[in-house]
Protein backbone atom coordinates (compact mmCIF):
# COMPACT_ATOMS: atom_id res chain seq x y z
CA UNK A 1 0.00 0.00 0.00
CA UNK A 2 1.14 3.52 -0.82
CA UNK A 3 0.63 6.39 1.60
CA UNK A 4 -0.89 9.35 -0.23
CA UNK A 5 -1.57 12.86 1.04
CA UNK A 6 -4.58 14.60 -0.50
CA UNK A 7 -5.74 18.20 -0.10
CA UNK A 8 -9.48 18.84 -0.15
CA UNK A 9 -10.92 22.28 -0.74
CA UNK A 10 -14.40 23.73 -1.21
CA UNK A 11 -15.74 27.27 -1.48
CA UNK A 12 -19.24 26.78 -2.91
CA UNK A 13 -22.50 25.69 -1.34
CA UNK A 14 -22.38 23.59 1.82
CA UNK A 15 -18.59 23.43 1.97
CA UNK A 16 -18.45 21.12 5.02
CA UNK A 17 -20.85 18.66 3.38
CA UNK A 18 -18.78 18.61 0.20
CA UNK A 19 -15.67 17.77 2.25
CA UNK A 20 -17.54 15.01 4.09
CA UNK A 21 -18.91 13.57 0.84
CA UNK A 22 -15.46 13.64 -0.74
CA UNK A 23 -13.96 11.78 2.23
CA UNK A 24 -16.70 9.16 2.01
CA UNK A 25 -16.06 8.66 -1.71
CA UNK A 26 -12.28 8.52 -1.17
CA UNK A 27 -12.73 5.82 1.46
CA UNK A 28 -15.00 3.83 -0.87
CA UNK A 29 -13.05 4.24 -4.12
CA UNK A 30 -9.40 4.92 -3.13
CA UNK A 31 -8.68 3.41 0.27
CA UNK A 32 -8.87 3.99 4.01
CA UNK A 33 -8.28 7.44 5.47
CA UNK A 34 -5.56 6.95 8.09
CA UNK A 35 -5.37 10.53 9.38
CA UNK A 36 -7.09 13.80 8.68
CA UNK A 37 -6.34 17.34 9.67
CA UNK A 38 -8.79 19.76 11.18
CA UNK A 39 -10.82 21.78 8.68
CA UNK A 40 -9.25 25.19 8.02
CA UNK A 41 -11.08 28.22 6.64
CA UNK A 42 -8.77 30.13 4.32
CA UNK A 43 -8.85 33.00 1.88
CA UNK A 44 -9.05 32.19 -1.84
CA UNK A 45 -5.65 31.82 -3.51
CA UNK A 46 -4.82 32.66 -7.12
CA UNK A 47 -8.16 34.37 -7.75
CA UNK A 48 -8.60 36.31 -4.54
CA UNK A 49 -12.11 37.72 -5.17
CA UNK A 50 -13.67 34.27 -4.63
CA UNK A 51 -15.40 33.11 -1.41
CA UNK A 52 -13.33 31.62 1.44
CA UNK A 53 -12.37 27.97 1.27
CA UNK A 54 -12.60 25.13 3.71
CA UNK A 55 -9.43 23.03 3.36
CA UNK A 56 -8.44 19.71 4.87
CA UNK A 57 -5.55 17.27 4.33
CA UNK A 58 -6.00 13.50 4.39
CA UNK A 59 -3.50 10.67 4.66
CA UNK A 60 -4.87 7.75 2.66
CA UNK A 61 -3.51 4.28 1.96
CA UNK A 62 -4.11 2.95 -1.54
CA UNK A 63 -3.00 0.21 -3.86
CA UNK A 64 -3.81 2.37 -6.91
CA UNK A 65 -1.09 3.49 -9.29
CA UNK A 66 -0.75 7.30 -9.35
CA UNK A 67 -2.43 7.72 -12.76
CA UNK A 68 -5.46 5.66 -11.64
CA UNK A 69 -5.62 7.69 -8.41
CA UNK A 70 -5.72 10.91 -10.43
CA UNK A 71 -8.53 9.59 -12.65
CA UNK A 72 -10.47 8.41 -9.59
CA UNK A 73 -10.27 11.74 -7.75
CA UNK A 74 -11.22 13.62 -10.93
CA UNK A 75 -14.29 11.36 -11.10
CA UNK A 76 -15.13 12.13 -7.47
CA UNK A 77 -14.85 15.87 -8.17
CA UNK A 78 -17.17 15.53 -11.17
CA UNK A 79 -19.69 13.43 -9.20
CA UNK A 80 -19.76 16.15 -6.51
CA UNK A 81 -20.56 18.86 -9.07
CA UNK A 82 -17.12 20.27 -9.91
CA UNK A 83 -17.18 22.28 -13.11
CA UNK A 84 -13.86 23.45 -14.56
CA UNK A 85 -14.76 26.85 -16.01
CA UNK A 86 -11.81 29.06 -15.07
CA UNK A 87 -8.42 28.60 -13.46
CA UNK A 88 -8.66 29.09 -9.67
CA UNK A 89 -12.41 29.67 -9.95
CA UNK A 90 -14.88 28.68 -7.25
CA UNK A 91 -15.55 24.97 -6.89
CA UNK A 92 -17.76 22.58 -4.98
CA UNK A 93 -14.75 20.35 -4.36
CA UNK A 94 -11.10 20.26 -5.31
CA UNK A 95 -8.92 17.25 -4.55
CA UNK A 96 -5.16 17.58 -5.09
CA UNK A 97 -2.53 14.89 -4.79
CA UNK A 98 0.16 16.41 -2.56
CA UNK A 99 2.40 13.34 -2.19
CA UNK A 100 2.26 9.83 -3.60
CA UNK A 101 4.58 7.93 -1.27
CA UNK A 102 8.05 9.36 -1.84
CA UNK A 103 7.68 9.28 -5.61
CA UNK A 104 8.54 12.18 -7.86
CA UNK A 105 6.28 12.22 -10.94
CA UNK A 106 6.63 14.81 -13.67
CA UNK A 107 4.15 14.19 -16.49
CA UNK A 108 2.16 16.76 -18.48
CA UNK A 109 -1.03 16.34 -16.40
CA UNK A 110 0.37 14.73 -13.24
CA UNK A 111 3.07 16.40 -11.15
CA UNK A 112 3.82 15.00 -7.69
CA UNK A 113 4.77 16.34 -5.20
CA UNK A 114 2.28 19.11 -5.90
CA UNK A 115 4.37 21.89 -7.48
CA UNK A 116 2.83 24.74 -5.42
CA UNK A 117 2.63 22.92 -2.07
CA UNK A 118 5.52 24.81 -0.45
CA UNK A 119 4.01 28.19 -1.47
CA UNK A 120 0.56 27.61 0.02
CA UNK A 121 -0.06 28.12 3.73
CA UNK A 122 -3.57 26.66 3.27
CA UNK A 123 -1.85 23.40 2.30
CA UNK A 124 1.11 23.45 4.67
CA UNK A 125 -0.78 24.26 7.88
CA UNK A 126 -3.16 21.26 7.76
CA UNK A 127 -0.40 19.02 6.38
CA UNK A 128 1.86 20.01 9.30
CA UNK A 129 -0.89 18.92 11.73
CA UNK A 130 -0.80 15.31 10.57
CA UNK A 131 2.73 14.90 9.14
CA UNK A 132 5.15 17.54 10.50
CA UNK A 133 8.17 15.27 10.10
CA UNK A 134 7.40 14.12 6.57
CA UNK A 135 10.29 15.05 4.27
CA UNK A 136 9.45 16.63 0.91
CA UNK A 137 11.24 14.32 -1.58
CA UNK A 138 12.36 17.19 -3.83
CA UNK A 139 13.00 20.07 -1.41
CA UNK A 140 14.44 17.73 1.28
CA UNK A 141 12.84 19.72 4.08
CA UNK A 142 10.23 18.60 6.59
CA UNK A 143 6.66 19.82 6.33
CA UNK A 144 7.17 21.59 9.68
CA UNK A 145 10.18 23.47 8.25
CA UNK A 146 8.28 24.47 5.10
CA UNK A 147 5.28 25.57 7.18
CA UNK A 148 7.46 27.65 9.54
CA UNK A 149 9.10 29.32 6.54
CA UNK A 150 5.65 30.56 5.45
CA UNK A 151 4.90 32.18 8.83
Amino acid sequence: MIKVFLLLGSNMGNRQLFLENAISQIETLVGPVIRQSAVHQTLAWGKTDEPDYLNQVLLVETAMPARQLLQTILGIEKQLGRERKEKWGSRTIDIDILFYGNEVINEPDLVVPHPQLHNRKFTLAPLAEIAPGYIHPVLLQSIAQLNEAMA
